[in-house]
């Protein structure tokens, strides 16, 4: 799944069953389960009941959104029983039959336990040891949120159309089949539908037949699957069409709503091309005849795609290239996601954590694959330098009271949703990336080969990959990575003063933790690998710091930088004169070590560990040729202060005007105009600026935008599709009541669902108050669309958090029923995240205690934290800076 974010629904606590499985049957490919993995394995299902094979019969009725189906589902039946427990959701059981050796029974009744999502099937007389067949008739709901099976209605020239689309994962599946729902228990899938004749019916796997039965339906049955998963089975089904490739023997598809195929060629031929790249660097070959890319119009709050296997569900604003409002931005996050949901169809649905307590081995490694086969083949977008804003993300979660390890407890259905989260994304990534780094990147693939080899259609913990690259490696690298992933939290190494003798310099390193609320904390212990180097020296030094501290000598006696080259998951302080030594040399340094050194001083100054203002010394030495990228970090970076600063308007305005003055050279050397052969990275940092020193409240950057726009109409290049939507967030930012209108009016009118969704987060983007009420009070209409509804709500909330957060909580009831249950945990506290406001503590706790489980309040928990280090800044380091800047001419 890609980025960080997940859908299920709301399930109780369930008490963990801890007793015996039977082994999973598997093809001569897979490995069996051993008693140990048994013995090990979560579930919330009873045990004994183990299936292999699942024949599913589909009927959907769109129009009324309903379906009816029916499962065949082999089993092994362990020892005798009377009962098999299997999950259900919001399904109406029309009966059973149990059929063995002993013959075919029906179920005398079937109990439904909502809390728990099962339902279990009863017989008179006990299932005796061996194979079974449960046939089972039911009947369920088709949704309007991307979860369980949905529809999303979209417009066309011709009229309104729905299609219809599964979203299984976490938990997901149970609402479509009953099921032994959960990542263990792996079987294969024989999938056959009846539908529209007119519709192209899309699975996982390719349509292995499909019969005409009159009146306007067809039958269409999909080939076996491999033995997989409950939460990769798809379906899709609407008014589609389908563009193909082959790739090393694959068919490899994207499918589109009617009359958008020619923006998927992009997709389309970079789908090829990953394919082969992870055949040779997994070496294992993808297995499946075919793998689709499905684009879906609409969107999610909580994920853009879904790495249903041989058949990607992904939105449309994550997979199509358009060429009227497209950005160079868009490409790459295409692209990116393509590779994030490819590489899945190794690590987690070829080879799958064994329960959610692993999830990073699924989403960490899919991350650090989606970034290394980026940089490996898009070179020219220079994406290696955003390891250092992947590990910036993690980090500032990390430093919270409310982190928690890489593998974590999983105990609900409830806490799997929430565990799609920054640490398992993006801290699962870095980690890795620091791993790789130190064992080597031929070693460390080595490793990941025979771990594919070795575990292919089964499912692992952590520590069957740590295994691999002990052995691959030859040292003890698990230890270093149980550090990193069981414990939560930052290392810190503290630099001590370095002394230069005979050519080499020498330092004392120190490890600590870098926690934003806890000063007093006592800091946990890590192994923490370091690389380090001189300024103007290209030799390396790497140490290895274990029990809290440890000598280094570095070749050379120039300026000493250590996380050299950014690998390390860890914050560096320096003493003051290697600091200083540092910002003089700063305009030197490699632009992935500029970057680092600025995150570290900006968080380490937020922190209280060195003066906040010595962030703005390191902007103010930001040469203006300095990396694109590394002035994109300054442009956010400045941003995120002019934030700070929100509720006070005479400090506020004198940072901004200081801010404004330093990027507006960047902008005048960068311009409104793209230049023939001008870099990607340049075009990126262009939407950067201008949308920064739009919200810097640049008025030079705010009448261009403005002139612009009104000159489009007559000039179509003023507004090129480059900045198109840069240019447009610029007027609704700063929009009056006749211009709200008008962009209003064109959201009305369009009938492209990719630019429709982009103005109605226009109408949502207003820094003024009334403007915002109005988009608020749109949003739960009918006339956004479901979809777009909660987006709007959370795009008021960047700018006004506490209204945002107030109008929903005095709309619940109209806001629950447009995200799917478990999102509601996540979307309210999220909403707040960005407040200041103390009273938002209290308001926040209360949600928390009125409408969450107890196991349900991590994102509630985080995004107080969030307020209150918030309302730490602004009382404790925004004064160095006012003194800063008074200090500046």
């Amino acid at each position: 799944m890609h980025r960080n974010l997940s859908r299920s629904r709301i399930a109780a606590a369930v008490v963990l069953a801890l007793a015996s499985l039977t082994s999973h049957a598997a093809p001569a490919a897979a490995p069996q389960a051993s008693a140990s993995h048994a013995l090990s394995t979560t579930t919330q299902l009873p045990r004994g009941v183990t299936p292999s094979h699942y024949a599913l019969s589909l009927t959907p009725d769109a129009q009324a959104a309903t379906f009816t189906a029916n499962v065949t589902i082999t089993v092994d039946v362990a020892a005798p029983t009377r009962s098999v427990t299997l999950n259900a959701l919001e399904l109406a059981f029309v009966g059973a039959t149990a059929e063995g050796a002993g013959g075919t029974q029906q179920a005398s009744r079937i109990d439904v336990d909502a809390a728990t999502q099962t339902a279990t099937l009863h017989f008179a007389q006990p299932l005796a040891r061996g194979k079974h067949t449960l046939a089972i008739s039911y009947s369920g709901k088709i949704g309007t949120q991307a979860t369980g099976l949905f529809s999303l209605d979209y417009d066309t020239p011709a009229g309104r159309q729905r299609a219809l689309y599964t979203q299984f994962e976490n938990s997901d599946a149970r609402s479509v089949m009953p099921s032994w729902d959960e990542p263990d228990y792996k079987a294969t899938f024989a999938l056959d539908v009846t539908v529209p004749s007119t519709q192209m019916a899309v699975g996982n796997m390719p349509v292995a037949s499909s019969t005409e039965l009159g009146n306007g339906k067809k039958r269409v049955a999909f080939a076996v699957t491999p033995r997989m998963s409950t939460y990769l089975l798809f379906f899709g089904l609407g008014d589609f069409e389908r563009a193909t490739a082959m790739a090393d023997g694959t068919e490899v598809g994207v499918i589109t709503k009617k009359g958008a195929l020619a923006q998927s060629r992009f997709a389309l031929d970079e789908s090829a091309a990953l394919l082969r790249e992870y055949n040779d660097y997994f070496g294992v070959r993808y297995p499946l005849p075919k793998l689709d890319n499905i684009a879906a119009p609409g969107r999610s709050q909580f994920f853009g795609a879904m790495e249903n296997w041989g058949a990607v569900f992904t939105f449309e604003y994550s997979l199509l290239l358009d060429p009227a409002i497209s950005t160079q931005s868009d490409k790459e996050n295409i692209y990116t996601t393509l590779a994030h949901e490819m590489a899945h169809q190794w690590f987690g649905d070829l080879v799958t954590m064994r329960w959610w307590d692993d999830l990073w081995l699924n989403e960490g490694f899919a991350s650090w694959m989606e970034s290394r086969a980026t940089e490996r083949m898009h070179p020219e977008w220079n994406t290696a330098l955003s390891s250092v804003r992947v590990r910036e993300g993690a980090m500032s979660r990390d430093a919270l009271a409310t982190t928690h390890p890489v593998v974590q407890r999983i105990a609900t259905v409830e806490q799997a949703s929430q565990a799609f989260d920054t640490i398992t994304y993006q801290k699962g990534e870095s980690v890795i990336r620091m791993l790789e780094a130190y064992v080597g990147a031929d070693t460390w693939r080595t490793a990941v080969r025979s771990y594919m080899r070795k575990h292919a259609y089964g499912n692992t913990v952590s520590n069957d990959l740590w295994r691999e690259v002990d052995a691959a490696a030859g040292k003890p690298v698990s230890a270093i990575a149980h550090d990193f992933t069981l414990q939560p939290g930052v290392p810190l190494i503290r630099v001590g003063e370095a002394v230069c003798k005979a050519g080499n310099t020498s330092v004392t390193l120190s490890q600590g933790e870098f926690t934003k609320d806890r000063e007093q904390k006592k800091p946990l212990s890590w192994r923490v690998p370091v690389i380090a180097q001189t300024v103007g020296s290209d030799k390396l030094a790497r140490v290895l710091v274990q029990n809290g501290k440890t000598s280094l000598t570095v070749p050379g006696c120039g300026p000493l930088l250590v996380n050299a080259g950014q690998s390390g998951y860890y914050r560096t302080l320096y003493a003051p004169k290697q600091a200083g030594a540092l910002a003089s040399s700063f305009a030197t340094l490699p632009a992935i070590d500029q970057l680092g050194l600025l995150s570290d001083s900006q968080s380490l100054g937020m922190a209280g560990l060195q003066n906040p203002a010595d962030f703005l010394e390191l902007v103010k030495a930001t040469p203006l040729q300095a990396d694109p990228q590394v002035w994109g970090k300054v442009a956010g970076a400045l941003n995120n202060l002019h934030d700070q600063y929100a509720g006070d308007q005479a400090r506020q305005r004198r940072f901004d005007d200081w801010a404004i003055a330093r990027l507006a050279p960047v902008m005048a050397q960068t311009g409104w105009q793209a230049r023939a052969g001008e870099a990607a990275t340049v075009a990126t940092l262009r939407s950067q600026l201008i949308g920064t020193l739009s919200d810097l409240g640049d008025p030079a950057v705010i009448a261009e935008a403005r002139r612009r726009h009104a000159a489009a109409g007559s000039d179509p290049s003023a507004m090129p599709a480059a900045l198109r939507r840069t240019i447009l967030g610029v007027v609704a930012q700063h929009a009056d009541g006749a211009t709200w209108d008008q962009l209003h009016a064109e959201a009305q009118a369009e009938k492209t669902p990719l630019v429709r969704n982009q103005l109605y987060d226009l109408l949502a983007s207003s820094d003024d108050p009334a403007l915002a009420r109005r988009a608020l009070a749109l949003a739960l209409t009918d006339e956004p669309g479901l979809t777009n509804s909660p987006a709007m709500i959370s795009r008021v909330s960047h700018a006004h958090p506490d209204l945002a957060f107030d109008f929903a909580l005095a709309h619940i009831d109209q806001v629950n029923a447009r995200i799917d249950a478990s999102s509601r945990s996540r979307y309210f506290p999220r909403l707040a995240a960005a407040s200041g406001n103390p009273a938002m503590l209290d308001k926040l706790a209360a949600y928390a205690r009125a409408h969450l489980a107890a196991t349900a309040r991590g994102d509630a928990d985080t995004s107080i934290a969030d307020i209150q280090y918030r309302i730490k800044v602004r009382a404790q380091r925004l004064p160095a800076i006012d003194t800063w800047l008074a200090k500046q001419s």
